[in-house]
């Protein structure tokens, strides 16, 4: 059962990520001398959040989904959906990257007070929150067909 519920974290903490960087974007939209410093709180913690999701993510990989022959891994690559895990995850592991990166830089971006002035850093922290947020809801989406990968292994439909 632990096993089961260990992975909700990884999700969750990545969805409020995406919810974060859609408040930024909103913030950014609106940018004024008194939404800024709530700019600044959410941008950080939508990069807090996804390096949660990261963190809590990884460890899940390394202890269940990689385990040897009994793994989400194995399951998948023997059942009828082995592209789950050949495309899907092997894409997710190398993309999830991006969105950790950009969602810090971010951080950076906003932390500048010009931006409530400067048109190309408003543009700029738009076009990386949006990133954030595509890729995020890519990531979710992701996950939920490996998550499938898996159940079609067990059931093996």
């Amino acid at each position: 059962m632990f096993k089961i519920f260990s992975t909700m974290p990884h999700v969750i903490f990545g969805v409020w990520g995406i919810i974060m960087a859609i408040w930024a974007i909103v913030e950014i939209l609106n940018i004024s001398e008194s939404n800024y410093k709530r700019l600044r709180t959410v941008s950080l913690l939508s990069s807090i959040f996804i390096w949660i999701s990261y963190i809590v993510g990884g460890w899940w990989y390394w202890v269940y989904y990689g385990a040897k022959e009994v793994g989400d891994k194995y399951v998948i690559k023997g059942g009828p959906w082995p592209w789950a895990h050949g495309f899907f995850m092997e894409t997710k592991e190398h993309l999830f990257f991006i969105v950790l990166l950009l969602s810090m830089l971010l951080v950076i971006i906003v932390k500048n007070q010009a931006i409530i002035h400067n048109k190309k850093f408003q543009t700029l922290a738009l076009t990386v929150a949006v990133i954030v947020v595509i890729f995020g809801f890519g990531m979710e989406a992701f996950g939920s067909i490996i998550t499938k990968g898996v159940k079609a292994g067990l059931l093996g439909f």
